[in-house]
């Protein structure tokens, strides 16, 4: 049984390490300071994420999830407190490109074929046109969309211009991926292909994840762990490990320790609509 820890439970990754893929300490976000419309997103939030994890933020509409996400991707800036992307501030490692995104639409430029909607952040890199409509196609490959090279992206299905837009956001191979409901708008079936489908892409190439979603099922099946985020302010309440192995595959939903920490995560969510505090492992 996977245990439940509190907010920034991983250590900082010690001296001759790989540094932590992302670290966050004592961030606060105030959109419109002092005005009288100022509007606080997130407070006292702390979050460790080690290379490698795959960490799911979940909350009630309006908690900063999404917020959260922008900081670490300096596309905002905190009030307060610090966020560092392996072990840099997160506006240089954002000038070094050091993470991809993805959002719940794919953002393809329909003008662009596919092969050339993943060669942009290449092209933007200074790649070789040779060298990057390699790396597009490998991408492809990757995905399982090598036939649809020269497809316009309005040829393509939702659930295929996720893929590419995924590819995309790999194509330059970075450390970190930032995704936003990027299955928000599939229908169920195509949801759960396209969760299998990200968990072997992230394997094959290492990346770490911070993905927000909305969907307790979907956080469960993708994360090695999940941050439940409490009602605007939003803050960390409760951190919830899921140990489902690597392998994990269709028996996977069908698993009693599935459902089991569908469970715990419901619960930590109906306990902030409770008004309840953050629980230790003492209290379930």
């Amino acid at each position: 049984m996977s245990t439940t820890s509190g907010a920034g439970s991983n250590a900082t990754a010690s001296a001759g390490t790989a540094p932590n893929a992302v670290e966050i300490a004592g961030l606060r976000k105030v959109f419109n300071a002092n005005k009288a419309n100022a509007v606080e997103a997130l407070v006292d939030v702390d979050l460790t994420i080690a290379p490698g994890e795959f960490v799911s933020l979940i909350g009630p509409s309006g908690c900063g999830k999404s917020t959260l996400l922008r900081l670490i991707a300096n596309l905002l800036d905190p009030t307060s407190g610090t966020v560092l992307v392996n072990g840099k501030p997160a506006a240089q490692a954002r000038q070094d490109q050091d993470y991809g995104m993805a959002f719940q639409q794919s953002g393809l430029f329909e003008w662009r074929s596919v092969v050339r909607n993943i060669e942009l952040p290449l092209e933007l890199k200074g790649w070789g046109k040779a060298e990057r409509r390699a790396r597009a196609h490998e991408m492809l490959e990757l995905v399982k969309l090598g036939d649809f090279a020269g497809h316009m992206p309005w040829q393509l299905s939702g659930g295929m211009q996720q893929r590419v837009a995924i590819a995309r956001a790999l194509a330059a191979h970075p450390p970190l991926l930032l995704m936003d409901e990027p299955f928000g708008a599939l229908d169920e079936m195509t949801r759960e292909h396209m969760q299998a489908e990200l968990l072997q892409i992230c394997a094959r190439t290492s990346t770490t994840v911070v993905f927000v979603t909305h969907s307790i099922p979907e956080a469960v099946y993708l994360s090695n762990r999940v941050v439940v985020m409490s009602p605007r302010p939003g803050r960390i309440t409760e951190i919830i490990d899921v140990d489902l192995g690597s392998d994990r595959d269709e028996d996977t939903r069908e698993a009693t320790e599935f459902y089991g920490r569908i469970t715990a995560v419901r619960e930590a969510l109906r306990g902030i609509e409770m008004g309840a505090g953050p629980r230790g492992i003492e209290d379930r």
